[in-house]
């Protein structure tokens, strides 16, 4: 039974359990009640009861966006393992498309076929980079390769096409993180849907290591476009297997290379100018 006892100060009140055992009475006032509700409310929001509290729990950092140049680096490293045969249209401004066979075989020799690479676009040459040597071979109609570098070195810039390096020796530029440069994510171009990169070699470099471009790698690992100072290069057809080496086009001579640039008009010699 309970009763309120007037002895008590108002707003307490006693609850009296009679039982075997004789009286016991527990006292509680309507501020430790207050204080008890409290917490249970309190304890109740704790477990998830409010909407805010779970909002907040829910929300999280954004993840951080990707680095730029590690995405187009880690398209390069496929790249760089890849061994494959493709055709390619180069397009230079004011001049007809020409085309460019890329070979890059199993035992990692390499060959560059480019229309027009030579003599200011007037003879098609063969750029071949074998262990001994790198060559330079005209076809179209063949003859004789003339070696133009060590093997792994770069081509004299007087008869470098330069189309051959990003193939081979701008892959290890793009992945040398000690390379100065900047990459950013750039629109596709005109007939890719693979991801596009504009890269910027470093002002601070007196001789930069590569041309500034914009690559476009697939996720296999092919180059399907490029857009550089000599023009854009665009993946035409399907890539096929790769040969197991690479083989010069003609037999290893003597001689001087040919030079991207076009020979000279020769003069007409006075004495056969016409006479007026």
């Amino acid at each position: 039974m309970a009763f309120h006892d007037p002895a008590l100060p108002p707003g307490e009140n006693t609850r009296v359990l009679t039982g075997r055992g004789g009286i016991r009475g527990i006292t509680v006032t309507t501020g430790t009640a207050l204080a008890v509700l409290t917490g249970v409310l309190v304890a109740a929001c704790g477990s998830g009861g409010s909407p805010d509290a779970a909002a907040s729990q829910a929300a999280s950092p954004a993840p951080p966006a990707a680095d730029p140049r590690a995405l187009l680096a880690a398209r390069v490293a496929v790249a760089k393992d890849q061994r494959f045969g493709a055709a390619y249209t180069l397009t230079v401004p004011g001049k007809a498309p020409r085309s460019v066979l890329v070979s890059i075989a199993k035992d990692r020799t390499w060959r560059v076929d480019v229309q027009g690479g030579a003599l200011g676009g007037t003879a098609d040459v063969a750029i071949a980079g074998r262990p001994e040597g790198v060559y330079q071979c005209p076809i179209n109609p063949a003859g004789g390769c003339v070696k133009v570098a060590a093997g792994g070195k770069r081509l004299p810039p007087a008869v470098d096409p330069r189309i051959e390096l990003v193939f081979v020796t701008w892959l290890d530029v793009l992945l040398d993180r000690q390379v100065p440069m900047s990459v950013a994510p750039a629109d596709p171009l005109a007939g890719t849907s693979a991801p596009c990169f504009a890269v910027e070699p470093g002002t601070t470099a007196v001789a930069p290591p590569m041309d500034p471009g914009t690559f476009c790698y697939n996720d296999n690992g092919i180059l399907t476009a490029a857009k550089l100072s000599f023009g854009q290069l665009m993946l035409t057809g399907d890539v096929v297997a790769a040969p197991d080496t690479i083989s010069l086009p003609g037999p290893v001579v003597d001689g001087s290379p040919l030079a991207t640039t076009a020979p000279p008009t020769p003069s007409v010699p006075a004495s056969a100018k016409p006479s007026h």
